[in-house]
């Protein structure tokens, strides 16, 4: 069953994503690993992806995803062309520094130049201008766990 954060949880997630230093791993590491352990550090077997990132928003609002479920232009989502649907990324925009964590639940972005699309939500938190440079960090399921826990 499909989940879509709360505002309030989507706010949290995003401010304990600017404090924390996650690493990144393959999508594969979403089903885990054999002998790692919740506690265990992540790997960081995939270096960040660097490239232009755009935004799609009222458009495409409530419109079908490549995941089935309706584009919402304030949930913090995003199109990318080949991770697996449901993975987590952190974005941040190289212009100011600003980070955000999205779920991928569509598939794009057209433009080939571009290697992610923001929702409107995603895009407003990182202050983009149109089209700015990005880096993108694949993060570990029990990583975004451990970023929404009580410290």
């Amino acid at each position: 069953m499909l989940r879509v954060l709360s505002p309030v949880a989507a706010t949290l997630l995003f401010a304990t994503a600017l404090s924390a230093a996650p690493g990144n791993s393959t999508p594969d590491s979403q089903k885990g690993t054999p002998g790692q352990t919740q506690e265990s550090k992540p790997s960081r077997t995939k270096k960040p992806q660097l490239g232009k990132a755009s935004w799609y928003g009222r458009i495409f609002q409530s419109k079908k995803t490549a995941s089935g479920e309706p584009y919402d232009m304030y949930q913090f989502t995003a199109a990318h062309r080949t991770l697996p649907l449901g993975s987590w990324v952190k974005v941040t925009n190289l212009k100011n520094d600003r980070s955000v964590v999205v779920r991928i639940n569509d598939r794009g972005p057209v433009a080939p130049s571009r290697i992610i699309d923001l929702s409107y939500g995603a895009a407003k938190m990182l202050s983009m201008s149109g089209v700015d440079r990005v880096r993108l960090e694949v993060l570990q399921t029990p990583e975004i766990a451990e970023n929404l826990s009580p410290q």
